[in-house]
Formats: C-alpha cells, structure tokens, sequence
C-alpha cells in the first residue's frame, strides 16, 4: 500500500483548499511535517517551494512527484538533483503531456516507423486567454513557464538532443504583459546533430479555445494528433461544417493525462523502478526554456552543449 501525501491544492490540484479537497477524496488533512512522513510525496505547491521539499523528502528517503519546473534556476535544479541522487529516492517531474493518450499515440507510431525518418515536428500551444500580469510577473516567463511543456515534447519526440536554438518573441496580446518584463507570443526552432527540426508556435490568446496540436513530418508519411473538443458532433448546411470548438483549458484538455501520469508514477514506484519523465529531464527542459529567452533577448542562435 502506498501512501501518498499532496503539498499544495491549488489551480492545478483543485481550487478548493487543503479541506475541501481532502473531504473531496476522503483523505485526512495533515501538516507540512507529517507529509515528509509518507511513502510518496506529490509536490503542487509554488514554484519556490519545490526544490526544498525535493530534498527534504529525498533526505527522508520518500519517492517524489513534484510538479513542473523543479525550479525556475538551473544552477538551483542541478543542487537539488545532487541531493537526490545521493539520497537514492525517486523523482518524477510533472510533464503531463507526454501521458496525453493522443500524444502518447503519436509517439508509439513515430518509434515505430510509420511516418519513416523524422524531418520536421511542428508544435503548437495556445492559450485561450493570458494569465493576471501578477502571475507573469513570477511565473519564470512564457518560455519557462508555458514553453517548456513543449520543449520537453520536442525531446520526447525527436529522438535525439537539439543542437542549436533560436526563438523569437514579441507581445502583441497584452500590454500589461510587458510592462511585467515578460512576452506573450513567441516561436522557437531548434535543430538536432542529423538535421531534424522543430518548430515551436506558443501564444496567450486562441480565441476558437485550448490549441494543442502536435504534427510529426517524416521520409515516408505525416503524423498529427489535432485539438480536442467537447464532442465529435458535426453541423454541415450550405455554409460548410461546424464543429464543436476547442476544450476551453488545461484541465479539461488533459484530463487524462493527469490521471495517467499519476498511475505511471505509483506504478513505477510500487514495483521499485525509475519513473520517467525524471529531474534530469526537468533540468533539460529547463535549459532549453533559458536558451529560447536568451535567443530572443539578443536576436540570435545559441548553441546547446
């Protein structure tokens, strides 16, 4: 039996708090000290808490699942790996997009050939509206805050590290967004050693709803998993065909993934193995997400060792 205690009930767990959301599932509400006393430790709480309570439940010997980025500064991420691995214990980080069934689909069918040799993954993340300019201010910015969903999902599907990235950005959504020092519209390509590229198109605002839509152009064919929406029903007259439109967010868009990243982690841990996606992939991701801010700050290529 794995007991597993939750730190943070915030927008991504539940936006009740800690005792509405524990009534909710039938779980006793406890404190900061008695979480570190359980099996497993699901860390959803902000972003600056997260690498300390990385280390304390690794220094506890608990397995941990904790919530994208370990933390907004590599150097920070790397000492807190150092920890981890001295300790032994599990980390997952929270890259839910990789357990989407859609996108876990494309990836089964990539490996296996079907679209033959990689050349050219296109990625797009929109959102439907911008954040409060208070959440800019400390989310990290777009690219380590929105953008690194998707560099981590180049990773996943590319199949080998990128080599050199650029990025572009600009604000065209949301004065206030800039005023916050941050940009709201952004694309990245990033290139691996053999030659494929990705694309990245990220923006605060999709008016038509939640865009998630990922296409992977090989030798021999074309992969796409497409929005999702609220049904599959379909209206045709004269005018054309009118569709549902896009799920309106995150949670109702990954829904699933949620759910199947977590039984992914509670799987590996039960059977004492290494869950994936890790904190090497979280510190990697990371790199890339500063890389990209780099790249459009000073309008050129950086060179990823």
């Amino acid at each position: 039996m794995l007991d597993i205690a939750v730190i943070g009930a915030g927008r991504i767990g539940q936006p009740e708090a800690a005792a509405s959301l524990a009534a909710a599932c039938g779980a006793p509400v406890i404190t900061l000290d008695q979480a570190f006393e359980a099996s497993a430790v699901l860390i959803g709480s902000p972003t600056p808490t997260h690498a300390a309570y990385i280390e304390r439940a690794a220094r506890a010997g608990r397995a941990v699942f904790c919530e994208k980025p370990v933390d907004l500064s590599s150097a920070r991420v790397r000492s807190c790996l150092a920890v981890v691995a001295s300790a032994g214990t599990p980390l997952m980080v929270g890259f839910n997009r990789r357990f989407d069934p859609h996108f876990a689909a494309l990836k089964r069918r990539l490996d296996a050939g079907e679209a033959g040799r990689l050349e050219l993954l296109t990625i797009i993340s929109r959102d439907p509206n911008p954040p409060p300019p208070a959440y800019v201010a400390a989310s990290g910015g777009l690219f380590r805050d929105m953008m690194i969903h998707d560099l981590d999902m180049a990773r996943f599907l590319l199949g080998e590290e990128p080599v050199e990235l650029f990025a572009a950005a600009s604000c065209q959504v949301d004065p206030a967004i800039a005023s916050a020092g941050d940009v709201d519209t952004a694309v990245v390509t990033l290139r691996t050693a053999s030659g494929r590229l990705c694309q990245i198109s990220n923006s605060r605002r999709a008016t038509y709803g939640y865009d998630q839509r990922i296409e992977a152009h090989g030798s021999v064919g074309l992969l796409r998993a497409g929005n999702m929406t609220a049904t599959t029903v379909e209206f045709a007259d004269g005018r054309g065909f009118v569709t549902d439109p896009a799920l309106p967010f995150f949670l109702e868009r990954y829904a699933a993934a949620y759910r199947a990243e977590i039984d992914a982690f509670i799987t590996a841990v039960a059977a004492g193995r290494k869950p994936t996606p890790d904190g090497a992939d979280g510190l990697k991701a990371l790199v890339l997400a500063d890389a990209a801010a780099e790249s459009a700050a000073t309008h050129r290529a950086v060179a990823l060792s």
